[in-house]
């Protein structure tokens, strides 16, 4: 694995402090403290507080985008697809959950044109997700529930799985993915 630039540490970095306070809230100032940096040192690396945060936010909406792609080309059923949509946003959460905090609370604060991009790709997202559920249940595959329940059930406890998964001291990956695999498409009882 190579070692990380610079520019990624600062990413890094702004994703943590972004989770915790809030991109509103986060100078350049604050981001150099906590990297143990003077601040002018930051605009070697990056241009902007906005660079930043649309690095963050449009690589993981990228990696879900194709992710997403992969899995709507992919010869498979709906349950299955579902599994890898599942599995999807598992593997992302593990690798990158501080981004995931700017993914889901700060993407309104994005300039217009990546503002744009980013909500394309969410629409998308969520339509191809849309897709899958309806086909499963034309199919007879997923119980026949009204799909925008089950679109927003789903998606709403994957895109927050960040907030509580790093809590957990208990479950690794593999349970995590199982269960949850299990309690998404076939419920508690």
């Amino acid at each position: 694995m190579k070692p990380e630039s610079r520019k990624e540490e600062i990413i890094k970095a702004a994703a943590i402090l972004f989770k915790e306070k809030g991109y509103s809230a986060v100078t350049m100032r604050d981001l150099a403290k906590a990297m143990g940096i003077k601040a002018a040192s930051l605009y070697n690396h990056i241009q902007s507080k906005q660079e930043i945060l649309s690095t963050i936010i449009i690589d993981l909406a990228e990696e879900f985008t194709t992710g997403m792609n992969q899995i709507v080309n992919c010869d498979k059923n709906a349950t299955k697809k579902i599994e890898h949509i599942i599995d999807l946003h598992i593997d992302v959460t593990l690798r990158n959950s501080d981004g995931l905090a700017s993914l889901n609370n700060d993407w309104m604060h994005l300039e217009e044109k990546n503002l744009q991009y980013f909500e394309k790709m969410r629409h998308d997202y969520e339509e191809n997700f849309r897709n899958i559920v309806k086909k499963g249940v034309d199919q007879e595959e997923i119980k026949p529930f009204n799909i925008e329940i089950m679109v927003f059930s789903t998606l709403s406890t994957l895109r927050t799985l960040y907030l509580w998964y790093p809590k957990q001291k208990n479950i690794d990956a593999d349970l995590l993915k199982h269960d949850m695999i299990s309690v998404l498409l076939k419920g508690v009882i």
